[in-house]
């Protein structure tokens, strides 16, 4: 039988709930772009406290575009705490993306200092963060603030490759956001690369 959005709603706040339960303040953390060849690295925090949940989050790869745009003002709307940060190719080039991605999470929680705090983490762990973090394989999926995260993170971060398409448009950055799938692998063997290419990911290709 098919999930009610109620019953999904309770079974992505599960962690959250125990945690409210015990007077925690929880925020989640995701991170989107660390596979592209082009674009920054971008992280969001968020935090939506229990009486203004949004129904629909999920994993924002669960998702299609347009469910996530929907979702996306509604969330900002409702969060107590939001934040996102970026981390561009050239900082990438020269950290490398597990750094970057480790930098730009602590920038966008670094104002999360709510107290009894605690920010659940899609994967990486060891941050430094304004209070306890919690890391989660698979978070997005088992977390509805990590999920949230996502989809704010996943929005953000796509808005920017597509107004980076209007500026590059033989990439196809609007369709396949820096990734690299064909069309975009053969663009850089026709063109080369654009300043937004991460020099480190593409000289295979080039």
């Amino acid at each position: 039988m098919r999930e009610t959005k109620e019953e999904k709603l309770e079974r992505l706040t599960q962690l959250e709930s125990a945690l409210w339960a015990n007077g925690r303040a929880v925020a989640g953390m995701d991170e989107v772009g660390r596979g592209p060849l082009a674009g920054p690295v971008v992280t969001a925090c968020v935090a939506i406290p229990r009486e203004k949940l949004v129904y629909g989050v999920d994993d924002s790869k669960k998702l299609t575009e347009k469910r996530r745009e929907a979702l996306y003002p509604l969330l900002i709307e409702a969060a107590d705490y939001w934040k996102v940060a970026f981390v561009d190719h050239e900082q990438i080039d020269q950290m490398n993306i597990l750094a970057a991605t480790r930098k730009a999470m602590e920038e966008c929680a670094a104002g999360f200092t709510a107290e009894n705090g605690v920010i659940l983490v899609d994967a990486v762990q060891n941050l430094k963060l304004p209070c306890e973090e919690r890391a989660l394989v698979h978070g997005d999926a088992l977390s509805y603030m990590i999920g949230a995260a996502s989809i704010v993170a996943k929005v953000t971060r796509d808005r920017y490759m597509i107004e980076l398409d209007r500026q590059y448009p033989m990439y196809g950055f609007a369709r396949n956001k820096g990734y690299g799938t064909a069309e975009h692998i053969a663009a850089l063997k026709k063109y080369g690369p654009c300043p937004e290419h991460r020099r480190t990911f593409i000289k295979n290709f080039i």
